[in-house]
Parts: C-alpha cells; sequence; structure tokens
C-alpha cells in the first residue's frame, strides 16, 4: 500500500519536474525568485504565486537530481526507465506504446528508445495487440516485475531520507496543500 502511494505521488513528481528539465539553473532561478529581497513588503505578495511556482520547481527538480544519481548509481538504469516500469507496474503490466507516452508525458520516439533499452535487458516485451494491428503493447516481464520492486524499495527509501528532516505535522501539511493545488490545476484544466 504504502509502495502504491509513493508510486503515484513519484509519478505526480516525475511529471511536475518535466516542466523544467535544466535542474542547476531552475533551481538556482527558483531560489532567487522565491526569496524577496529585504523591504519588498507588498510587491512581494504580490508576486507570491510565481514564488510558489517556483519554489515547487525547484524542489522537484532537486528531487529529481538525487534520485537520479541513485538509482543510476546503485542500479545503473536512467531515472526515464525507472519510470516506464513504474507505469507498466501501476497498469497492471502492460501499456500500449502511445498509453505509456501519454502517461509519461512524452513522444511516441522518446518511449521507443526507453523500451528497446528495457526490451535489451530482457525487463519489457513487445506483443501485438490482440484486435488492432497496428497497436503495439509493452509487457512488464517477471525479470522486469522482480527489478522493479528491488528498485521501488530503495527509492521509497531514498525519498523518505529525503524528506525525513520535516516533521511529520509538516510533512501532512504539505501533501495536504499540494492535494489543493492539484485540485485546483485539475478544475483549471477541465475548464479550458
Amino acid at each position: 500500500m504504502i509502495l502504491a502511494a509513493a508510486l503515484h505521488v513519484r509519478a505526480d513528481l516525475w511529471m511536475a519536474a518535466k516542466i523544467s528539465r535544466n535542474s542547476k539553473k531552475s533551481a538556482e532561478a527558483a531560489k532567487q525568485a522565491a526569496t524577496p529581497a529585504k523591504g519588498e513588503g507588498e510587491a512581494s505578495r504580490a508576486h507570491l504565486e510565481i514564488r510558489i511556482w517556483l519554489r515547487l520547481l525547484g524542489c522537484a527538480n532537486r528531487i529529481e537530481s538525487a534520485l537520479q544519481r541513485r538509482i543510476v548509481a546503485e542500479f545503473g538504469i536512467s531515472l526515464a526507465r525507472f519510470d516506464l516500469l513504474a507505469q507498466l507496474e501501476r497498469a497492471g503490466g502492460m501499456l500500449t506504446m502511445s498509453d505509456a507516452s501519454r502517461r509519461m508525458m512524452v513522444t511516441n520516439g522518446a518511449i521507443t528508445g526507453l523500451v528497446d533499452r528495457l526490451a535489451q535487458e530482457g525487463f519489457v516485451a513487445r506483443e501485438p495487440h490482440p484486435s488492432d494491428r497496428r497497436t503495439i503493447q509493452v509487457r512488464l516481464t517477471d525479470a522486469g516485475r522482480n527489478r522493479f520492486l528491488a528498485m521501488a524499495r530503495e527509492h521509497e527509501g531514498w525519498t523518505v531520507s529525503l524528506l525525513s528532516g520535516l516533521k511529520t505535522q509538516e510533512k501532512e501539511q504539505l501533501l495536504s496543500s499540494l492535494g489543493a493545488l492539484k485540485r485546483q490545476l485539475d478544475a483549471v484544466e477541465l475548464a479550458d
């Protein structure tokens, strides 16, 4: 249960961080923009929304960078390949290439490259769709699932350690606030 929740949060973070991949530049910009200069008073409050957005980007990028370094060092796999394995696990072990592309918010070409590499490693297999000859499905193999679950346990531990400096009440408040933000963004998307 905790692992499934962690995977869901990981997917949400990954999508948020996907907005900006220049980690050092955006993290530095976020740090500068999120810290109001002394004496700005009313002007700093007027840009609260921008500061929140930049702080979210900065934190997401820093978390993503730390997890990327650790997963490459420990398992020799990119965070993108790990994320595709996570999407397959969450979907019950199989997705079409297009569904994987949509879920990860990347191009079909990017998914093809990830699947190629994971197939070479024996973690996924391509299969024809049973009713649509034009569609290819990606299936998580037993070896891929076992490897993913081992990586996911470590990933969860790393994520917990990154947030361990926050008190439980702070984490609960942060989660609640981010939930409210997600609902707001979902409502805006529906209105568009």
